[in-house]
């Protein structure tokens, strides 16, 4: 096919009906970018030949090497399908694990999607993992079954035995289709049903409890019987699967084969639609299409007109290698085949140049996502309220203009008067060099012609020194080159620009975003919203200061803590053409770009809008978390500037890695995993450091925990108790402060392991409703009001580190903001809350231990960071010191020496469980029980003089409690707990005793599964 020229890809870009914007989604070779350079192909852009080969959207040196996409990467496609013209916006992902956060930047930029799947491997890990990305950002997803050519050449199946293999595959991708909208219909109908229990209010606790029981099993059964899921799953006949092989370059729906045997076996194109994918066979004695083929033991319909035929297409090809069976196929295919092809030795690229005509992949790829995937203008409510509102937030809580802007994300108009909306998925690094503006022009015809004649003259020039030198001649002639304007222009635009020629290898960041709303232009100024910027605080500031002014001096780093919105006047728009940039003017809605110039206003994503009523978009989610930890340094002490730049501009440059900085000064690398790390330290070296570095051994994480002493030794015998008190024996420790005006009583017990799980999985919501609480008590006015509040009268408990994002850093302004906020969340975050004391409650009981009992009222503080898997409980008689109700101490009048110290208190215990007595590392499973806090202060000014003395009282109370919490650890049996990785190996019988033995020598263990 043609090049097809950009400017009819721009002029399709106004059409948003005529959009597409897709991501290629698979588990890692199954083939996403091997399709993708046939869809390349078929613009012109690569040789069809190459495809496969070329790997084109892979431009990394290390992608090459390895054979995997590290990176997604998008390239604009034209599409004539259905007489109609279409704009395919493409973007290939990785499908290795350590890179599915750039899946996730991806995703976030489509309407649809292309699932992959190796027919042979089947459904693997990643191809779960990325359905369930396509689910959560309501991704319309079609499939294309992969490799059908090793069902052929390497299983060797039968053409029966395929499609049953066949079924199979596609019962298992749409299983997991199945369990995610059962998933999601279950969480709606439980979210339904707690809204109207928290309106059930007059009854009594027995009958309320039974009539609710029997309405959630009622509702729960209706909930899936209800909602349809008709158009949910893949199916052949309905046209969103495609069957190929990528690397021979053919592919086909049942709708493409429906054609070709209609007219010829007279049958409608429509019955062939429904019944060549199913259990029909063909009655061969009354020519009619009839159900029941496996009852009857007969051939289905597709094995009989469709796989049979490109069995022989292979068997005759590659496996015989019968020339005159080719000519045959080639004839009654009605294709063309050049006599290079047909004299070729490698029988796969006659193979391809066969299958490649009769069933050209590109075209059947292109034509699914042109009638089955939705255009920008389609998209629905729900995702629109999902990019706005966070699920813990209602969406009617926003701000009205806010809440406005909704309609202008559906409708998707591009003209003047609307708002200008584009979300930043990532920040990639380019050369320099390479961005269109510094590339050399194509030269005019006047200026080829300027160029002949300087040539024509400087070598008349050298022409008539040699005469003269020959003649002993030594006059000096010379024919001096007109300096013209057009000179001048045909100079100026073979030299790169100055910032190139200083640094050509440089890179520079370009966004890699998409048009919501609007049309974004080369000079217009805009908003930049990071990703904690809350429209609320801003609209509050409007109205009280009247309009908003943003200095656009300001960049990333100049911003105070609490602002989050800079302006930008944009410099750059490109065209993304894979491994090419094209200069573009303006970018209407529903188009995907790249932004340049961003750098100093960008991390890793954000949000821009004309108007600052928009509201940054939800985070992306992120499948995989970085765990592998690597300490680097330069080889040579002078280059640590360099390294520090480097990590600063890698850190920018990838969505998942997180650079950190020890307490001890080391600079540390966190990264998804093996692959992902050898990646981010070649990027440093070569890119972005540009120096030499060193990198320690993965940095291995431990815990240190304590467990219930033995009751016999190591030969059995019981051990004989060798304390002589009571407090020994149970480790309390007794600690004092260094004046002497505190005492504190303390030991540590181990925790049982099902509460120490639901720590672990419940550690983001305690640590939203902790900063509920740190919010109260940062506001007196707040904690005043509600000082009568208990947790179930409480109405929100979400998410206040987003709050008091004032442009001027108000506080009046963040408080009203926060105020606002507490009054419109949802009431999820508060069931969750109850749930999580009743889990703890049960699993407390289950340990049948009385030391345990009611002790979840008497929860003080979580640990570290204040929601770690250690507890602080408060068992001091008369301190109502409590995590869930810390307005019950706020009204203990007597006692107000003693809360006045309460922080204090708390922050050493999370000083002591951040850093333990063995190896500084932090604890695990560890309750510490406080028997006795008892405080003297004798005279008024005796606070003071131990201040004095000994520093101030509540640093003493935090020392104190810290070494506290440390003797009474070390007074129980310590231990020392390695962290545990857990993965699926997919391998095959033939590898199973070699991976095994593999698994064993490397310290990990194993098991089997089906």
């Amino acid at each position: 096919m043609r090049v097809v020229d950009t400017n009819k890809l721009c002029e399709l870009q106004s059409k948003p009906d005529h959009i597409r914007n897709i991501c290629i989604l698979a588990h890692v070779d199954h083939g996403k970018t091997t399709l993708a350079d046939s869809l390349v192909a078929s613009n012109g852009i690569i040789s069809a030949r190459m495809a496969g080969k070329l790997r084109y959207m892979d431009s990394r040196k290390d992608e090459q090497e390895r054979g995997i996409t590290m990176k997604s990467s998008a390239i604009s496609l034209y599409c004539n399908s259905a007489n109609s013209e279409y704009l395919v916006n493409l973007i290939d992902s990785p499908g290795h694990v350590d890179f599915s956060s750039e899946v996730s930047t991806a995703i976030r930029l489509c309407d649809g999607a292309i699932v992959i799947v190796d027919v042979v491997e089947g459904v693997c890990a990643q191809t779960k993992v990325a359905l369930k990305q396509a689910w959560i950002e309501n991704i319309q997803p079609v499939l294309v079954l992969n490799k059908m050519d090793r069902l052929i050449t390497e299983v060797q199946l039968s053409p029966l035995d395929a499609y049953i293999h066949l079924t199979q595959i596609l019962e298992q991708v749409n299983a997991v289709l199945g369990e995610l909208f059962s998933m999601e219909v279950l969480s709606k109908t439980s979210a339904e049903n707690d809204l109207e229990d928290n309106k059930e209010k007059g009854k009594g606790n027995e009958e309320l409890h039974s009539e609710i029981g029997v309405k959630e099993v009622s509702e729960w059964a209706s909930g899936l019987d209800d909602v349809d899921d008709e158009d949910l799953y893949f199916s052949p006949e309905k046209g969103n699967v495609v069957f190929a092989s990528a690397v021979d370059g053919w592919g086909f729906r049942v709708t493409d084969f429906a054609k070709v045997l209609s007219a010829k076996m007279g049958i409608s194109e429509i019955v062939l639609n429904k019944t060549l994918w199913g259990d029909f066979y063909l009655n061969s004695k009354t020519k009619r299409i009839m159900r029941g083929a496996q009852e009857k033991a007969k051939k289905p319909l597709f094995v009989q007109m469709v796989l049979e035929n490109l069995w022989s297409v292979y068997e005759n090809i590659v496996v015989r290698k019968d020339k005159e069976k080719l000519q045959k196929i080639v004839d009654s295919l009605k294709i063309k085949l050049t006599t290079r092809d047909m004299r070729h030795t490698d029988a796969k690229v006659q193979l391809q140049a066969v299958c490649s005509q009769w069933l050209p992949l590109a075209s059947a790829v292109l034509d699914m996502c042109c009638e089955k995937l939705p255009s920008p203008l389609k998209m629905n409510e729900e995702k629109v309220e999902k990019l706005m509102c966070s699920s813990a937030k209602r969406f009617d809580s926003l701000p009205p203009e806010t809440q406005k802007l909704k309609d202008h994300f559906i409708a998707c108009s591009s003209n003047d008067e609307d708002p200008v909306i584009v979300f930043i998925s990532k920040m990639f690094p380019v050369e320099q060099s390479l961005l269109p503006e510094n590339r050399p022009q194509p030269l005019t015809q006047e200026e080829m012609a300027l160029r002949r004649e300087q040539a024509r003259l400087r070598h008349a020039e050298r022409m008539s020194q040699q005469n003269d030198a020959a003649a002993g001649s030594t006059a000096d002639m010379s024919f001096p080159i007109p300096d013209t304007s057009v000179s001048q222009k045909c100079d100026a635009q073979v030299t790169p620009s100055v910032e190139c020629t200083k640094a050509p290898d440089e890179d520079v960041f370009v966004a890699f975003a998409r048009v919501f709303s609007g049309k974004i232009r080369v000079g217009q100024e805009l908003f930049v919203l990071g990703p904690k910027y809350n429209p609320t605080a801003v609209t509050i500031n409007k109205e009280q200061k009247g309009e908003v002014i943003v200095d656009p001096t300001l960049t990333l780093k100049d911003l105070k803590h609490g602002q989050h919105i800079t302006k930008i006047k944009v410099s750059n728009l490109y065209l993304l053409m894979g491994r090419e940039l094209q200069c573009l003017q303006e970018v209407p809605a529903g188009n995907v770009l790249g932004i340049g110039g961003l750098e100093e206003h960008v991390l890793k994503s954000c949000t821009l809008s004309s108007t600052v009523a928009c509201p940054s978009f939800t985070e992306l989610q992120l499948m995989a978390t970085p765990i592998l930890r690597v300490a680097v340094m330069p080889k040579h002490a002078a280059d640590m500037p360099a390294l520090v730049k480097g990590l600063r501009l890698l850190n920018q440059a990838d969505s998942c890695v997180q650079v950190l900085v020890q307490e001890t000064g080391e600079h540390v690398i966190v990264t998804a995993g093996e692959v992902h790390l050898q990646r981010c330290l070649d990027d440093l070296t070569e890119r972005y450091a540009k120096v030499q570095i060193k990198a320690s051994e993965p940095i291995v994480p431990f815990r240190e925990t304590i467990v219930t002493p033995p009751t016999l030794d190591m030969v059995n015998e019981v051990i004989q108790d060798s304390v002589s008190s009571k407090k020994e024996k149970e480790g309390m420790i007794t600690v004092w402060t260094a004046n002497q005006k505190c005492c504190i009583t303390i030991n540590a017990v181990p925790l049982p392991e099902d509460v120490v799980r639901i720590l672990e999985n419940n550690t983001d919501l305690i640590k939203t409703y902790d900063q509920y609480i740190m919010s109260q008590r940062k506001h007196g006015d707040m904690v005043s009001s509600m000082k009568a509040m208990t947790l179930s009268d409480l109405s929100v408990t979400e998410a206040i580190v987003e709050s008091g994002t004032s442009l001027e850093n108000s506080d009046a302004t963040s408080l009203e903001a926060e105020m606002e906020q507490l009054s419109s969340l949802t009431d999820r975050t508060l069931k969750a809350i109850e749930k999580l004391q009743e889990d703890l409650k049960k699993a407390f009981d289950d340990s049948k231990h009385p030391m345990w009992q009611n002790v979840v009222e008497k929860i003080w503080s979580f640990g570290p960071r204040r929601f770690g898997p250690n507890i602080l409980i408060n068992n001091i008689d008369g301190l109502p010191c409590s995590f869930w109700n810390p307005n019950l101490a706020t009204e203990c009048i007597e006692l107000k020496d003693l809360l006045s110290m309460e922080s204090s208190f708390v922050n050493g215990f999370q000083l002591a469980t951040l850093a333990g007595p063995l190896c500084d590392e932090p604890m695990m499973g560890v309750a510490f029980i406080v028997s006795k806090w008892e405080l003297s202060l004798s005279s008024p000014d005796s606070e003071s003089t131990g201040s004095i003395a000994w520093g101030p009282l509540s640093g003493q109370i935090m020392s104190s409690v810290k070494e506290g919490c440390k003797k009474a650890f070390q007074a129980q049996p310590q231990r020392l707990m390695a962290a545990m990785y857990s993965c699926n190996i997919q391998v095959t019988a033939e590898a199973l005793g070699e991976h095994a033995a593999g698994m064993s020598g490397g310290g990990g263990g194993g098991r089997l599964g089906g």
